[in-house]
């Protein structure tokens, strides 16, 4: 439907009043068999409806507004004046914010064409609207609120923390970072932390919160990180696991001791000196932490998800890009633009915005593969050095992919970790789904070596294996 939308927006764009009749019948006949839906609608006149679906549109994915189309799709023309140019162009001018729109006439059709918004999210006297479909529906508050986030028009880090109490500011973080940041405490810390912008007249910013305050988790509840190291590639024997509230620059220290000290290290003499080769490259799983805390959709009330598996590192940090995945890479956007700029100010933080390709560069330096996924979510995984190339545990790797995609065979896999004598209906009625799926699933943990049935029906239990 896109593809279709966007060939015909360039047919109309090509056509102007000297392309012969016949041809323009045609386009609008292939718009008409389109019909209205998430990229089209119809209006047989003009009216003040025009307002909502130019916002709709620009909220979206943009779209062309058809004048002269029956709501049914019959074409029945208008007369097009330069008064109603006039008044297209002002209706939209009267957007908050302004929408650009182009306008193009196929015969006595009026085609307005609304772009995909770049400052959104818009509005209009009636409130704001979002395209779904065939339909232009009124923005809830919490969907004005979250595509006010997406845009990075309500930013976390540079809201005021209203409910922050003085007693809970830590001064020794405080002078901490003053001195990771080579700045000198000679002035008044209320003038420095205006400096720094965490402290303004309205008040102490949930910025400083993260960086300054004694237990943050008080005041922002994902604030935390938290850090498993598992003896398997499926996540399911647990060595050791920790959680910690230690401010901004706190968690990334613990963060990259804990997997540092977690990290095989091979060593080779040469030369009556010791050379240490790491599993992984330090420099990698400390941008990527650093990556993650700074970038996190603090929104969001999660907890950063640090993990050492068998095979590999994986960091979680939840918050979906804020520019087109092909733009990965090459483009730098914050989503948390002081904290960012506060960590920048220290040693943390090479020169902003080289992250990625740092991470990159380390990992092919040392062997290691590296892989970026995006969901609702932004994953990096560091593939340890001695499986990336060795096609048995690639094969693992595969298999366990395969596993645990589906979320609910690994909750049968915790279920059965936890009670190793737990029946399928007991699973079904935790699972809240049908014990004839729950035994589907149990057959295929089965098939794949993962899980196994020890002892009799009655008396036996289960015993989660890792896969082979």
């Amino acid at each position: 439907m896109s593809r279709e939308r966007v060939a015909i927006t360039r047919e109309v764009r090509s056509q102007r009043s000297e392309v012969m009749p016949h041809n323009n019948l045609h386009l609008i006949d292939k718009i008409t068999e389109l019909g209205e839906g998430q990229f089209i609608e119809f209006k047989e006149s003009f009216d003040k409806s025009l307002l909502k679906e130019m916002v709709a549109f620009a909220n979206a994915s943009g779209g062309a507004i058809y004048l002269g189309i029956t709501d049914s799709g019959t074409p029945k023309g208008l007369e097009i004046t330069n008064r109603l140019r006039s008044q297209i162009q002002d209706i939209a001018y009267n957007c908050d914010p302004s929408i650009i729109i182009n306008l193009v006439e196929i015969d006595n059709i009026l085609a307005i064409e609304v772009p995909e918004g770049k400052n959104k999210p818009y509005s209009c006297s009636n409130g704001f609207f979002m395209r779904m479909g065939a339909n232009s529906q009124k923005m809830t508050r919490n969907e004005i609120l979250t595509l006010a986030i997406k845009t990075g028009k309500v930013r976390f880090d540079e809201q005021i923390c209203n409910n922050f109490d003085w007693k809970d500011f830590d001064d020794e973080k405080f002078t901490y970072y003053l001195k990771r940041a080579g700045i000198s405490y000679n002035l008044p810390k209320e003038e420095i932390l205006r400096n720094l912008r965490v402290l303004t007249d309205e008040g102490f910013t949930n910025a400083g919160t993260l960086y300054f305050a004694k237990e943050p988790y008080k005041y922002v509840i994902s604030s935390k990180i938290r850090c498993i190291h598992f003896n398997d590639d499926i996540r399911v024997d647990i060595l050791d696991k920790k959680e910690v509230d230690r401010g901004i620059i706190g968690n990334i220290e613990f963060a990259v001791a804990y997997l540092k000290e977690r990290i095989p290290v091979r060593y080779e003499i040469k030369e009556l000196r010791r050379k240490e080769f790491p599993e992984y490259p330090l420099e990698a799983y400390r941008e990527a932490i650093v990556n993650s805390i700074v970038h996190f959709d603090y929104f969001m009330g999660d907890t950063i998800a640090i993990e050492k598996l068998k095979s590999s590192i994986v960091i979680n940090n939840k918050g979906e890009l804020l520019f087109p995945e092909s733009d990965f890479g090459k483009r730098s956007e914050a989503r948390n633009r002081l904290l960012v700029d506060l960590l920048a100010r220290t040693d943390f933080m090479e020169k902003a915005g080289t992250g990625v390709k740092r991470v990159r560069d380390a990992c092919t330096e040392n062997g290691n593969k590296v892989e970026f996924r995006f969901t609702d979510a932004f994953w990096i995984t560091l593939y340890s050095t001695d499986k990336v190339t060795d096609k048995v545990t690639e094969n693992v790797v595969d298999n366990v992919v395969d596993n645990v995609v589906d979320n609910r065979l690994k909750k049968i896999i915790n279920l059965i970790n936890e009670n190793k004598q737990i029946s399928a209906s007991q699973i079904a009625k935790i699972l809240n789904t049908s014990g004839r799926t729950v035994q589907r699933d149990i057959e295929k943990l089965k098939k794949r070596n993962i899980l196994k049935r020890v002892g009799a029906e009655k008396g036996g239990h289960w015993q989660v294996v890792n896969g082979d």
